[in-house]
């Protein structure tokens, strides 16, 4: 018996994949270590250890590359992760990773005609199978994500900064609280604010929308073509004379 399946085309993504993976690790691991080069930078500023140029006017928290800025009369001191070759390795591998991850999943949307040496021949069914797993990823991914940076805000907007303490009259008070991205200030009874989440994981619980998106239409373009697909093998089916 003959192969009955119609088969179609998808572009052959594995490449794209590879890299994505490769820069991805490059990314965490560089990121560790500019995190890790952020610990107590604000305290050595203001206690005089890291010297700049100048007063010390400002300290903040930079979202991308992780890094503290110490923001001296005569110009910024920066933690490793806003220096050179760090700083530059960041971008690179985030560069990399966002760009093969959106052009893998934007050509998922496509269905190529085969014959050429980058499609490779695909029934819908298993294009099906392949757009939901990538949606599934990207989506657990997203909702994990923006479920551990967002979890206080979510239980409760106008007391987040004051959830999972018990801090009596002393609570602090929730300021101008958001969910895209999930941040807030909070304002505790010394006069001090101090943001709920770090910049860097507020943005980021957002920007992963992005991917998931992306995979989500990817799915349901594949949803759409097999079902189509399935309805047309069913008509003639339907339209035949009963008895025939």
């Amino acid at each position: 018996m003959g192969e009955t399946t119609v088969r179609y085309g998808a572009y052959r993504t594995d490449p794209l994949w590879a890299v994505a993976g490769i820069c991805l690790s490059a990314l965490v691991v560089c990121s560790g270590l500019a995190l890790f080069g952020m610990m107590e930078f604000d305290e050595r500023c203001m206690q005089g250890i890291t010297k700049g140029v100048g007063a010390l006017g400002h300290v903040r928290q930079q979202a991308f590359p992780p890094a503290t800025v110490c923001e001296f009369a005569g110009g910024d001191v920066t933690s490793v992760g806003g220096r050179w070759p760090l700083a530059a390795l960041l971008w690179l591998a985030m560069a990399g990773f966002v760009g093969c991850l959106l052009v893998a999943l934007v050509a998922e949307c496509f269905e190529p005609a085969p014959g050429r040496d980058h499609i490779v021949p695909m029934s819908r069914a298993a294009k099906l199978r392949r757009t939901g797993t990538a949606f599934f990823v990207t989506g657990t991914v997203f909702a994990g994500f923006y479920a551990l940076v967002g979890w206080r805000l979510l239980a409760g907007p106008s007391s987040a900064c004051s959830m999972g303490a018990d801090w009596g009259s002393q609570a602090p008070q929730t300021l101008d609280p958001g969910f895209l991205p999930p941040q807030a200030t909070c304002r505790y009874t010394s006069g001090i604010t101090k943001q709920l989440n770090p910049d860097w994981m507020a943005s980021l619980a957002v920007e992963l929308a992005v991917p998931a998106l992306l995979a989500g239409l990817g799915f349901a373009l594949a949803w759409w073509r097999w079902w189509q697909e399935r309805r047309a093998a069913k008509a003639p089916l339907l339209s035949a004379p009963h008895g025939a």
